[in-house]
């Protein structure tokens, strides 16, 4: 049994530079947990204070209820891999992989079928006799991956551990991440800034920004039910549309476009202060409706700017004809696609639409 428990963790360095602050949640045994968020918003922080490789300012971390603030890293079982990958210069990719397996006093003959399984797992069989210098980024980070994975750890902590992999080779890299978590029944907790690895990978998502944790649910809580704007953008690609709106009543907001109103519904309760005020109105650019006319209600008018061609979608980007000139993204297929320049008509259903207040969500 694997469960980590983060209970009011705080990292404050010299200089009270918070790195942390007041971290609060937990990793269920067997769990795939990615912490998600951008550069020096705490996540790598928080990493290393699992791994026992940064001391806790205040606040408890246990492993299986047992508190392991003052356990070196050593002592906590842990397997780690970062994006700096330290392997032994002096040693073959062979040797750097069986390295945690001969400090365990693992015999010899086990420690080469473990080392030859992981290998293969991780398409490292061809490298096994070179040495760290000779390879690439990419290698270097898959060996680092396969020492960190090939011993029996109580956790796993991975932190941004593909990233100096090209594009096709991480996505091939996740499933065998993702493979390997299933195989060995790992608990592991998944550092990264790239919301797409995040979302392909783990089985809930802990979303950091400023320090602080923001959210924490599963994808689809995350993705229908974002706990303020800055997990609305960050999580979602292309960032999910914005455009000012009027909640003219109960259940339903107004857009202003080209000298007219369009009326949209929503779902969800607004307190009744909001009625008659502006709002943020947001909608993914996945469930955004494009027309070649104008069907009625409901639809604003908008002019084509760019088409992004990727592969079986197409990425429209349209400018509403409002007094912001707002620019918003909508995915489509590539059957018709507008001209550049184009008017079309843009619409969402009352289920797809999110509504802000500043930072924080007035109709969930």
């Amino acid at each position: 049994m694997s469960r980590v428990d983060i209970e009011h963790v705080w990292k404050i360095y010299d200089g009270n530079v918070q790195a942390v602050k007041d971290l609060n949640f937990h990793i269920e045994d067997h769990e795939f947990l990615a912490v998600l968020g951008p550069s020096g918003c705490g996540k790598s922080t928080t990493l290393r204070m699992i791994a026992g490789l940064e001391d806790i300012t205040q606040g408890e971390i246990k492993f299986n209820g047992e508190v392991v603030n003052n356990l070196s890293p050593s002592a906590r079982n842990i397997a780690l891999a970062f994006e700096s990958y330290a392997l032994y210069a002096r040693l073959s990719v062979y040797e750097n992989i069986a390295f945690p397996l001969r400090a365990q006093g693992v015999s010899r003959a086990e420690v080469d079928k473990k080392v030859r399984w992981i290998a293969e797992v991780l398409n490292v069989t061809d490298i096994l006799k070179k040495r760290p210098a000779s390879l690439s980024g990419g290698h270097q980070q898959r060996v680092n991956l396969c020492r960190a994975l090939v011993r029996s750890p109580n956790i796993t902590l991975l932190d941004e551990p593909i990233s100096h992999m090209d594009l096709r080779v991480r996505a091939n890299m996740r499933a065998r991440i993702r493979r390997l978590h299933e195989e060995l029944n790992l608990t592991t907790v998944y550092v990264t800034h790239d919301q797409g690895e995040a979302v392909s990978l783990a089985d809930r998502v802990a979303v950091m920004n400023h320090s602080r944790l923001q959210q924490i649910g599963t994808v689809s809580e995350i993705w229908d039910k974002p706990i303020n704007k800055f997990v609305a953008t960050f999580v979602g690609e292309p960032q999910m549309n914005f455009m000012q709106g009027v909640i003219d009543q109960p259940g339903q907001v107004t857009i202003s476009a080209n000298g007219d109103k369009a009326s949209f519904g929503f779902q969800g309760q607004v307190d009744r202060k909001y009625i008659g005020s502006q709002v943020t109105v947001g909608v993914r650019p996945q469930v955004l409706q494009v027309f070649p006319e104008n069907g009625g209600e409901g639809m604003l008018p908008a002019k084509v700017d760019i088409n992004q061609f990727q592969g079986e979608n197409v990425i429209l980007t349209v400018i509403l004809d409002d007094p912001d000139s707002t620019e918003i993204k909508a995915i489509i297929g590539p059957d018709r696609v507008p001209a550049m320049g184009e008017t079309v008509w843009v619409s969402f259903r009352p289920e797809t639409v999110h509504l802000f207040d500043g930072e924080e969500p007035i109709n969930r």
